[in-house]
């Protein structure tokens, strides 16, 4: 299911929750929008998200088009943040980017729909859709916003994921060389490298792809993943392995 198709389902859960439930079980009474969203601000500040829900859930439906619109939809997804209810805050977050691109709110907004799906990543033997979709946004974030207050979390969790990711190719490849099927595992132990040469497990990688193209009698593709290996990685602790694998491609 994709990302679009996947926020489309949650939007669905979640109106069918608040419309079940008599519309909402909002105390608000005013027609003041600013003092509407004060109230509603109150109990979001004070951790009662679940009653923070419902009244900004309402303020959404009863002051479109307002000077409180924007704010409104960005503390209903930091509502359900506080929930730790991440898929409806993601999908809280990317209507506020899709309705308010303007919005003063944006720089938080992109920063915290990364966090929601960072939140969503799994361990790295399951599958990685939300892992790649935290990726996604914590990159844009950082491209988009280089002086925010939140990009040295942002920079701290991206590496994370991408080690997550580097480390799942990584063992997918150690799996396929038990398996003796070295045509995989040379192609994921080159996809861990190749497209996380940051992540820590990127020299491992490298070196995992030369042993199993010298046991494969590809000598010469062994030496060309080793010199770049020495020449990206002079100082790692894998470095007496590799000199070993050189030498056998002599």
């Amino acid at each position: 299911m994709n990302k679009i198709l996947l926020l489309i389902l949650v939007f669905i859960i979640s109106a069918s929750i608040f419309y079940s439930c008599g519309s909402s079980k909002s105390d608000i009474n005013t027609d003041d929008p600013e003092k509407a969203f004060s109230i509603a601000k109150r109990k979001f500040d004070k951790g009662d998200y679940t009653d923070a829900v419902e009244d900004f859930s309402f303020l959404k439906i009863r002051f479109p088009g307002t000077t409180i619109s924007d704010k409104t939809q960005f503390y209903l997804g930091e509502s359900y943040f506080g929930q730790k209810e991440y898929m409806l805050s993601a999908y809280e977050y990317e209507s506020m980017l899709k309705n308010y691109p303007v919005s003063s709110y944006i720089p938080q907004t992109k920063y915290k729909l990364g966090l929601a799906y960072y939140y969503l990543s799994p361990k790295f033997s399951l599958d990685q859709t939300y892992t790649k979709y935290a990726i996604a946004e914590l990159s844009q974030f950082l491209e988009l916003f280089p002086t925010d207050k939140n990009v040295t979390d942002a920079e701290s969790k991206l590496k994370e994921l991408r080690d997550k990711l580097a480390y799942k190719e990584f063992k997918t490849a150690e799996l396929y060389v038990k398996m003796d099927n070295l045509k995989s595992a040379a192609f994921y132990f080159k996809s861990c490298y190749e497209n996380n040469i940051e992540s820590e497990w990127a020299d491992d990688a490298m070196v995992g792809h030369a042993d199993v193209l010298i046991t494969a009698g590809k000598k010469e593709d062994a030496k060309e993943v080793l010199e770049k290996f020495f020449k990206l990685f002079p100082n790692s602790s894998l470095k007496s392995k590799a000199e070993k694998l050189k030498r056998e491609t002599i």
